[in-house]
């Protein structure tokens, strides 16, 4: 790759330390602790959380400068379940069940690859095309097999001479001849890469509960696993300790509303409790609309209204369940109040993605078509409502225990891409190096990934698949996603290790192919993160270097 490429990739990425920087579209300076021990010295440390419940303001700006980003005193009961913690035995016994099935099923696909390329070579007559590229694929899963990797069933995203920038399995099998030849030659290997399943995956909607293999949607195991969750749901008093051990593996479409809302510390474990919780925190909501939604015109928010404006239509774009105009307003409602309830950081771009998942999983509490062209507007206004203060508190929460992600430099940000790098240093020496060679920084790529929680790399399903787990560890959003991110980058080793320039691993790591990917692929990623915890996270000399 020429110099002058490398410039372009380095000038659109936060690469150049001591200057202001723009990293997928929030303008920041580095994290600088001299910087920030000044700005504390100086008096501009955030104010206190104040010791009770605050009045009602009377005026925006009172509002504006006595709110603050902590729950009221009221609710500290909500959010004291966040300490607790999983039975370890059982969460490492279920992540080694997930890798070890995975494996077998594997294993059971290459043997049948090795018997059918068997078979093909006794036949006297001569291969097809076809046939030979099918002997090659079981080759590649033997090859893969004996590297100990997890064969993966999609496609890496490399370039080759007539490629375009498209979708090939590698370098070694970019298409030789004539671009027409080639073109052919490209959609036989996405076809073939790809698993048995219908033709068309939704990106949300009831296939989130599906995985890639195209299995019903509710099979003996899950309905049994789903009157567990009732059963669980049911009492008085809901054991989230119990609650939690079942979610880490998944949650049923149909409990996962509710379940979420506990889980988060949005609505208590005393069921009698539950009903009036949720009418004051709506009423609180929709209170903070009234009285302050109309400031987004003011000149001191428009700035904030506008990014927020601009942001929600790219939000999902290629889901219409993003794109209808209701959908949108209320994203704006959720957001513009967010930013305003939390002025030590405000609206950041990303922010907007965080609603998505909490949205759709709070329509399925109304509708049991898919989600994925529903038409919110059939609604009553009323369910609308309470999906959109429910979606509102439920982000709030998450963004609690993140929020440093989003305040001023993201110092939360640039702290967990610098672990992540120390943590694959450890566990993957050769990706390390391989990306170092070539001079890719994990800011480059990684930013993204902390910021929008790996939503911009998986599907939406997935990452609805992810935030039931995610719900059930404990600092899920923060601590376990650094255990993600690691997890998720060596599972594309093979593919890192095979570009040979800087500009061919950031297209691979800012396009990894993961469309196809459902809830299998995405319990090997939990399991494996797992594993990684269970070794890192409490050995801080095998941490760091």
């Amino acid at each position: 790759m020429s110099n002058d490429g490398n410039k372009f990739w380095k000038r659109n990425t936060a690469k150049v330390p001591g200057s202001i920087q723009h990293v997928y579209g929030a303008q920041h300076p580095p994290f600088d602790p001299l910087l920030h021990a000044n700005l504390i010295k100086a008096g501009n440390k955030p104010p206190p959380a104040t010791p009770g419940k605050p009045k009602k303001a009377a005026t925006f700006q009172e509002f504006e400068s006595t709110t603050s980003d902590a729950w009221d005193v009221d609710d500290d009961e909500l959010l004291a379940m966040g300490a607790q913690n999983l039975n370890i035995e059982v969460v490492m016994e279920t992540a080694n069940k997930v890798i070890e099935n995975h494996s077998r099923q594997q294993e059971r696909q290459r043997q049948d690859d090795s018997l059918e390329v068997e078979q093909k070579e006794e036949e006297p007559t001569e291969e097809d095309p076809e046939d030979q590229d099918l002997d090659v694929e079981g080759e590649e899963e033997v090859e893969r097999s004996h590297e100990g990797e997890l064969p993966s069933p999609e496609v890496s995203f490399t370039s080759s001479p007539y490629s375009d920038m498209r979708l090939v399995k590698s370098h070694s099998e970019a298409p030789i001849g004539s671009p027409k030849d080639a073109e052919s030659e490209r959609a036989l290997h996405r076809q073939r890469s790809l698993p048995h399943r219908p033709p068309v995956i939704p990106l949300v909607a009831r296939m989130a509960d599906q995985n890639t293999s195209g299995t019903p949607a509710m099979t003996e195991r899950e309905a049994s696993r789903l009157d567990k969750f009732r059963q669980i749901l049911a009492g008085p008093n809901t054991d989230l300790d119990e609650l939690r051990k079942l979610s880490w593996s998944g949650i049923p479409r149909q409990v996962r509303p509710i379940t979420w809302k506990l889980l988060s510390g949005y609505l208590p474990a005393n069921a009698e409790r539950r009903d009036s919780v949720l009418q004051r925190k709506r009423q609180e909501y929709f209170g903070f609309i009234q009285q302050y939604y109309d400031s987004r015109n003011d000149e001191h928010h428009q700035d904030t209204y506008r990014q927020i404006h601009i942001d929600i239509p790219r939000t999902n774009p290629l889901i219409p369940l993003f794109q209808q105009a209701s959908v949108q307003e209320i994203f704006e409602r959720i957001l513009f109040i967010w930013a305003i309830r939390h002025p030590a950081s405000g609206y950041v771009q990303g922010i907007n993605d965080l609603v998505t998942p909490f949205f759709v999983v709070f329509v399925f509490e109304y509708i049991e078509e898919e989600v994925e062209n529903f038409d919110v507007s059939s609604l009553e206004e009323e369910a609308l409502k309470n999906i959109e203060a429910d979606s509102f508190w439920c982000m709030s929460k998450l963004l609690d225990g993140i929020q440093d992600n989003y305040t001023f430099a993201q110092p939360g940000i640039q702290r967990k891409v610098k672990a992540l790098e120390e943590l694959v240093s450890r566990i993957d020496e050769s990706v390390h190096r391989h990306m170092h060679q070539y001079e890719v920084e994990y800011l480059q790529f990684a930013f993204r990934w902390m910021n929008n929680l790996l939503m911009r790399e998986l599907p939406l399903r997935c990452t609805i698949r992810l935030w039931d787990t995610y719900q059930a560890e404990p600092e899920g959003f923060s601590h376990f996603h650094l255990y993600v991110c690691a997890a998720f980058l060596v599972r594309w080793r093979k593919e890192i290790l095979e570009e040979r320039d800087f500009q061919g691993l950031m297209i691979l790591l800012q396009n990894l192919p993961t469309m196809h990917w459902g809830n299998e692929e995405v319990s090997v990623l939990l399991a494996e993160a797992y594993r990684l915890k269970f070794a890192f996270a409490d050995a801080p000399n095998h941490y760091k270097r």
